[in-house]
């Protein structure tokens, strides 16, 4: 299936799916002599793993990342790395029920569409659980980038229609949604237990931000700086949008309002989101994602089945509230290897 790899010089390839005996990534292209071992890669992955906040799945994956190739003596050789994850929880009777019915806000009906065939279990390639790969992926881009001083980092704006107001960053990692404010991270987790009690599921909004990103980086027509971020994050299961810097808001605004002064120190202001032209201006890249609701919801829909006839649907087993935070690593991952692979194709033409 065409489209599983990402990148020009740092690329990767995601592979297995939701209910397999395994999922994982291929990196090629990452230098040599970068310290990396399981435990750096293990850590992001402990982020994203299933079971870690009040909006998560009840699926517990231990998420365990094993390198099989490309790192000697914890250091990467220069040549490709696997990183395998296996699946240990997945329950697939689950959702067999639904094998022939097309799930509302699912892929089932487009899979169905483009192959004539489709894996049901747990929605197979389609499933949340092929962002595994990218996170350990994410978590090599991340080494990469600490060599250079480069952070990213992803927290949550916005959840259910409560939204942050405060930055604390010493927040972040004091509660279960990452959010810089503690007052409004306390009304999401009420927000949470409410949506729970109904059945539904509720959408949000992650604000990731890179700094100490140098300027230069990106190529002036169809590969700039935020074209390639925008598709690296649209590529996420469940984003329907993506802003950087004043984004929309931008349309609402004056030239001279929108506009960053520029000072001898720098400039004045960063509607721009660190990006100009579609080249790093050396400012702080701010960029924000729409998340959709999780489409898996105990709220009776409308559907049909692969024959046509009408099917109410209510849908069981152990789903995602929110995908909100789990996601939000995720998003850094995505950011973290369009960085790498823009510094990589910088220094290939300096």
């Amino acid at each position: 299936m065409p489209g599983n790899t990402f990148g020009k010089l740092f690329k990767i390839t995601t592979w297995g799916e939701s209910h397999g005996p395994a999922v994982g990534v291929v990196i090629d292209g990452c230098p040599p002599r970068l310290p990396l071992n399981e435990g750096l890669i293990q850590a992001l992955l402990d982020r994203r793993r299933p079971g870690g906040s009040e909006a998560s799945t009840r699926r517990k994956e231990p998420d365990q990342a094993k390198i099989l190739s490309g790192v000697f003596e914890e250091m990467t050789t220069g040549t490709p790395i696997l990183i395998m994850i296996q699946n240990r929880d997945a329950d697939s009777g689950a959702y067999k029920p639904y094998a022939n019915v097309f799930r509302p806000g699912h892929g089932d009906i487009t899979y169905t569409a483009k192959y004539g065939i489709r894996d049901w279990r747990g929605g197979g390639r389609a499933s949340a659980r092929e962002t595994v790969g990218r996170v350990a992926a994410g978590a090599v881009a991340k080494a990469f980038l600490d060599t250079e001083n480069i952070k990213v980092s992803a927290y949550t704006l916005e959840l259910g229609g409560i939204r942050a107001v405060q930055r604390d960053w010493e927040a972040i990692d004091q509660n279960p949604f990452f959010c810089p404010d503690r007052e409004a991270a306390a009304e999401m987790i009420r927000r949470i237990d409410t949506i729970r009690a109904k059945g539904d599921s509720i959408g949000g909004i992650v604000e990731i931000l890179a700094t100490h990103v140098p300027g230069g980086l990106g190529e002036p027509v169809f590969d700039k700086l935020d074209a390639d971020l925008a598709k690296a994050l649209m590529s996420i299961g469940a984003i329907k949008g993506v802003e950087i810097g004043a984004g929309f808001e931008s349309a609402t605004k004056l030239g001279s309002e929108n506009n960053d002064s520029i000072t001898a120190k720098g400039f004045a202001s960063n509607h721009a989101g660190g990006i100009l032209a579609g080249i790093s201006n050396g400012d702080d890249i701010v960029i924000r994602v729409a998340v959709k609701p999780i489409p898996s919801i105990q709220i009776e829909q409308k559907t049909i089945d692969s024959s046509g006839n009408a099917f109410n649907l209510s849908v069981k087993g152990r789903h995602d509230i929110c995908a909100i935070p789990r996601i939000n690593v995720v998003c850094e991952a995505m950011v973290s290897l369009v960085l790498v692979d823009h510094l990589l194709r910088q220094r290939a033409i300096s």
